[in-house]
Order: structure tokens, then C-alpha cells, then sequence
């Protein structure tokens, strides 16, 4: 996934779709965070049966944005991730994931600074490709409603209370994105979007993100801030199918009365 030389116009079309989906990012950031917090919130947001953990999910996320800035930790926002030469990234964003599909759809905005802290160049990132998404199951804890706690059962297959909204849970999501900066060419590379709550690996204990940049571009692997959250949405659940018997006899029926 190589970058190569492109005309003025492309650039420019592509910074302006990346402009689209940052707007679009910031309005679904307004419309689901407000000033209480994202998981109060969360629990509140849609309506759904109680489902196994173990049960594909849809996943909204919040990389250091919305209401996780407002929790007076000057660390929460924005995400940073450092290099081993000192350069670093900070970035912020929001978006979905489809996990049946393997499918992302979010966007954000980044910069790039020197270890002096001069900015190098800034802009717009958006997903492409979903390559992977590990689930660390429920941030235990955190899941309260009406100011009561939501206690799981500690052996056997875990469930989710989605009677009261999006869960919030820990995980590990890497995916393709597009780093269109305002000048200069666009780039692709990897990040990865971890949020150390339930069950998180040894090596995966550090909140945060990485991001490696395609064609020797750099690999920023340290983390040095930023909040995350995964906050799992119900399955959608088909429609059940009626058989030719069952439409008949529902025929009948209607006639009859």
C-alpha cells in the first residue's frame, strides 16, 4: 500500500473527503457524548435484549475525543505515541466497527511533531480497512445504571446487560488508515487502538495507540497518553421468517375473525 506521487486536484479532493469525514466525526462525537460521563451515557443510549459476550457485537470507539477530555486529567486528550528517535503523534478520532463484516468507518485528526515539539505537518486521518478487532471483554467496574451497580457472574459464559445501551468493554482494534496532511502527500498505516480494561493481556496493559507508517516511514510504538474506549453495541438481529404453513394459517385466521 505504497504512496505515490499524484496531480494537485487528487490531493485536494482527498483532503477534502478527509474534511467530510472529520465533520462527520465531530458530529456523531456531539451527538453521543455530552458533559456526563461516556459511560454513564453509554448505558443509557439504546434499548436491546441481554446477549452473550460470545455473540459477534457492532463497536462505537473514542480515541481521546468527546467526554473523555472532559475528565480533568490533562493525559486523557490528545492520544500520543512516540518513536524511538523522539518524533511523535497525536491524534483523535471516533468511528464504528462492524465485526461480521470486518468493516471500520471513523476518522480523526493528527499531528506530527519533532522531539522539540515543532509541529512537522498536521491534518486528517480516516480508516480504510479493519484488519482485526480482540475483545478484553466488560471494563468491570464501570458498569452502572441508576447509580447501581450491574454485578456479572464470575464463572461460566459472561452476558451482557444491553437492556440499557452500549457496553463499555476493553479491547484491541488495528486497522488501516489514510494520514492526509494539509500539505504534502498522503500516507498509510497501521494503528492500533487499545483500551486496557477487562481481561488485558500482560503486553497489552498500556491505554493508548500505535502507529506504524507504510515505506519506511516510522514506527511509533510508545505510548505516552490518551484515553480509549470500545463500547459494545447489540447484534442486529434478522427478522424471523415466516414459511409458507405459517403465512397460510395467519391468512386464515384473519379471514375467520
Amino acid at each position: 500500500m505504497g504512496s505515490s506521487h499524484r496531480s494537485l486536484p487528487e490531493v485536494s479532493n482527498e483532503y477534502h473527503r478527509g474534511g467530510e469525514a472529520l465533520s462527520r466525526q465531530k458530529s456523531f462525537s456531539m451527538r453521543i457524548l455530552g458533559p456526563s460521563a461516556v459511560v454513564s451515557l453509554a448505558l443509557m443510549l439504546v434499548a436491546g435484549p441481554v446477549v452473550s459476550q460470545n455473540n459477534p457485537s457492532d463497536y462505537i470507539f473514542l480515541i481521546a475525543a468527546g467526554a473523555l477530555c472532559d475528565s480533568g486529567d490533562s493525559s486523557a486528550c490528545p492520544a500520543v505515541v512516540k518513536s524511538a528517535s523522539g518524533d511523535s503523534f497525536e491524534m483523535s478520532g471516533a468511528g464504528t466497527l462492524e465485526i461480521q463484516n470486518k468493516s471500520v468507518r471513523a476518522s480523526g485528526t493528527f499531528a506530527h511533531k519533532a522531539p522539540s515539539g515543532n509541529v512537522l505537518d498536521a491534518g486528517v486521518w480516516i480508516a480504510t480497512e479493519l484488519v482485526s478487532f480482540h475483545s478484553y471483554g466488560i471494563a468491570r467496574g464501570a458498569l452502572h445504571q441508576n447509580g447501581v451497580e450491574l454485578r456479572l457472574r464470575t464463572s461460566g459464559p459472561q452476558r451482557l446487560p444491553m437492556s440499557s445501551g452500549p457496553v463499555p468493554t476493553g479491547g484491541l482494534a488495528v486497522f488501516y488508515v489514510r494520514l492526509v496532511p494539509m500539505s504534502g502527500i498522503a500516507k498509510t498505516a497501521m494503528l492500533q487502538v487499545n483500551c486496557a480494561s477487562g481481561n488485558v493481556p500482560d503486553e497489552r496493559f498500556v491505554e493508548g495507540i500505535r502507529l506504524t507508517i507504510e515505506n519506511n516511514g516510522g514506527d511509533f510504538s510508545e505510548e505516552a497518553g490518551g484515553r480509549v474506549v470500545f463500547l459494545a453495541t447489540r447484534p442486529k438481529v434478522p427478522s424471523p421468517t415466516r414459511t409458507p404453513v405459517q403465512e397460510t394459517q395467519e391468512s386464515g385466521q384473519a379471514q375467520h375473525n
